[in-house]
């Protein structure tokens, strides 16, 4: 039999190069023998190691600066049919290297560069996702320029949104640069934090009293929705340490939401999918208000975490859909899309 080679490049500069560590490690060990999978590590300075240092990376956990390295990212090796990219945030989610391989005539799995870049930035996103009706938060977006130089008409837009409000980086994940902000001097303190990340921020007026739903799509013309999915938590919100320290956060599948209730969100994640154009996977999360028995889409993530443990593949487990064939699956739909392509 001959085995489809796949790529998988993980790591990155983000704050989630752990995670996509993680998640590598979870789907080398996942490997049927359909496909022949060579892991291949970026670093946290952006440089591509080679295969013997890679292996190395995955068994420590990560990868630092290194010294042997098999060049710079924009030299992807030959020899692959397919690649499975499980690279974060910016410079792994954003469209760059999903571009990378669309000029090296690389299948990948999930999204493509519009996807990509337009589901990495919440204001682009939101305002798509506005433009089609799909409900969600009051936002504003905010530029570093118009806060220095023009604070007093910047507050003056931004107060209109009430309090408490969420700042936020446009183009971070895993909650880094977040806050939550009570008045005007939380809000200066959180405009501050999120330009330390990015030049363009999004505040969104706080969805009082929501719970945090998550849903996780599959497919690329034709997708499905998994079963719903609740995160719990006893933090303020679902920051940083609340999502990656073991025991902070509590994940419910299927959520115990009304039947109704997750046809919508289920309803309203394809809908998300299908208004980027993703491909492959995705995961929705939302807001549900009881009070008002309101959904509300709270952002698209086109390549979620990917550990076992992970909410995306165990919303599918739930399905009935174990890890091993989730993986096949997502490999099986890339090399489709890309005869389409």
């Amino acid at each position: 039999m001959i085995r489809t080679r796949v790529l998988l490049l993980c790591g990155g500069q983000s704050e989630e190069h752990e995670v996509s560590i993680a998640s590598a490690r979870s789907v080398l060990g996942a490997a049927g023998e359909r496909f022949d999978i060579t892991p291949l590590v970026v670093d946290r300075t952006g440089t591509l190691l080679d295969q013997a240092n890679s292996l190395e990376a995955l068994q420590a956990g990560g990868a630092g600066p290194h010294g042997a390295s098999g060049g710079q990212l924009a030299t992807l090796p030959s020899g692959f049919d397919v690649v499975f990219p499980l690279l974060h945030g910016p410079n792994g989610e954003d469209g760059s290297v999903q571009g990378l391989l669309q000029l090296a005539g690389l299948p990948h799995v999930g999204s493509g560069v519009l996807a990509s870049a337009v589901g990495m930035d919440k204001i682009v996103m939101k305002q798509l996702f506005d433009g089609l009706g799909l409900p969600q938060v009051v936002f504003e977006g905010v530029t570093e320029h118009a806060w220095t130089t023009r604070p007093a008409q910047v507050m003056t837009r931004l107060d209109r949104l009430g309090y408490p409000v969420f700042v936020k980086p446009a183009n971070l994940g895993s909650s880094v640069g977040i806050s939550k902000a009570q008045d005007r001097d939380g809000l200066r303190s959180g405009l501050d934090l999120a330009f330390g990340h990015d030049r363009r921020a999004i505040v969104e007026q706080a969805a009082s009293g929501a719970r945090e739903l998550e849903v996780a799509v599959l497919g690329n013309d034709a997708p499905e929705a998994s079963p719903v999915g609740e995160i719990t938590f006893a933090s303020e919100f679902y920051d940083y340490d609340t999502k990656y320290q073991e025991g902070r956060a509590d994940l419910h599948i299927p959520a115990p939401i009304p039947a109704a209730v997750a046809d919508r969100c289920r309803t309203l994640a394809v809908a998300a999918f299908a208004a980027i154009d993703a491909a492959g996977l995705a995961r929705v999360d939302f807001f549900y208000v009881p009070e008002t028995d309101s959904v509300l889409v709270n952002e698209i993530n086109t390549i979620p975490g990917f550990t076992r443990t992970s909410m995306y593949p165990k919303l599918w487990q739930a399905a009935g859909i174990d890890y091993p064939d989730l993986v096949d699956r997502l490999l099986t739909l890339a090399l489709e899309r890309s005869c389409r392509s």
